[in-house]
Formats: structure tokens, sequence, C-alpha cells
């Protein structure tokens, strides 16, 4: 099976990237009319609020999370963070992440599937990226058992040379992972589905997200009298 491990994390990583990077680029050029969020708010607003913000603050949390503990270079954090250190500090701030978004997104699953007007304007994509999502929460947090047999940090510094290694084009990255259990290579191959699943559904509007906002000028507004 030496072939499929190849494929799943030397191969795969790229296969996704690419599909993420340029379906979104030729979305947003020839399928513009359908970027959006398709929020359903407007459709019925009861635990609307609680729900998305308990998804989208979490599932942030966990995505800079990521971002910043699997590309962070060792170096940079050595000189006053301890490898086991990290790990702690990843598996509490994973966890209250992880719990926010798998109780917001089961939240807004049920919602999705159980309110007439909302699976009436549902696609099936919008049911399955977002149960994915929630599916992928719920074995994130599972890997956090799995890490707590761990707590020397080998086990994390293994999935964060194959990280840097696929990010940074270095080669042979699956070899990192020898040894690691299989509920850290679903979540990673999982996780690599998703990205490849984002042009094809309404995640683009990520893209989108209103960043501008925080430094436009105010709008004054007076009366015509």
């Amino acid at each position: 099976m030496s072939w499929l491990n190849t494929f799943l994390f030397d191969l795969y990583p790229y296969l996704c990237g690419t599909v993420f990077l340029a379906g979104s680029w030729l979305r947003y050029d020839y399928g513009q009319y359908s970027w959006r969020a398709a929020s359903s708010q407007m459709l019925d607003k009861k635990g609307m609020t609680l729900a998305s913000n308990l998804f989208h603050i979490g599932i942030l949390g966990i995505f800079f999370g990521h971002l910043f503990g699997l590309l962070t270079p060792h170096w940079v954090y050595e000189p006053f963070l301890s490898i086991a250190a990290k790990q702690k500090i990843a598996m509490a701030a994973g966890g209250i992440c992880g719990m926010m978004t798998v109780i917001g997104g089961a939240l807004l699953l049920k919602r999705r599937l159980y309110n007439p007007r909302i699976r009436a304007t549902s696609t099936h994509a919008d049911i399955l990226i977002l149960s994915l999502l929630v599916i992928q929460a719920c074995l994130g947090l599972t890997t956090i058992l799995f890490s707590s047999r761990h707590m020397d940090g080998e086990e994390m510094m293994k999935l964060v040379g194959w990280a840097q290694s696929i990010v940074f084009f270095r080669g042979n990255a699956a070899s990192f992972l020898d040894g690691v259990d299989m509920i850290y290579r679903v979540h990673l191959v999982l996780g690599m589905t998703l990205f490849l699943l984002f042009p094809f559904t309404r995640l683009v509007h990520i893209w989108s997200a209103p960043v501008e906002y925080l430094t436009r000028r105010y709008q004054l507004v007076r009366s015509r009298h």
C-alpha cells in the first residue's frame, strides 16, 4: 500500500491545492452570479445568531491555529516555548475551538435539514460541505485523545514536518508520517478534500471577506433640512 500512501500524502495535497486555487479563480471569472454566501438568515432568524457565531468563531480559530501551528518554523518559538508546551496549548485551544465548531455546525446542519424553508433553498453541496466540516471538527477533537498519549510532542512534530515539507516543496513528505496513528491520516485526507471541494461550494465567499470594512471611512448621512 506504499503507492497509496505516496499518492495521499505526497501527490494528493498538490492536486487539492491546484484545484483550490485554479477552481476559485475560474469560478470568480466565469461564475460570479454564484459567488455568494447564500445566507438563509432572512428566511428564519431563530437560533441563527448563536449557531453561526459559534461555528464561525470556532472554525476561524481552528484555521489560524493550524496555519501558524503547523507552518511556523521550530526555531521561532524554541527560545521561549518547548515542544511539549506548544502541544498542550494546541490541545487546549483546539479543544475549545473544536467544540464551538461542532456545536455551532450541528445546530446549523439541523436547521438546514429540518427547517422546511431553509431545506427548500439548500443545495446538495450546501448540506455536503457543512456535514464534512462538522465531521472534520469531530475528527480533530478525537485526535486530542490520541495526542494525550504523546505529551512530549513527538507525534505533533511529525505532522509539522509533513505540512512544512508540502508547503515549502521539500519532497518526500509522506515519510514524516511513518508511525503516526490512523486517525491523523484520516483527518489530513478529509482536510485536503475540503480544499478540493472548496471552489464548487458556497465556501468561496471566504475570499470576499469584507476586510476593508475595518478601515473604510465613516459614511455621513445628513437630513435634507
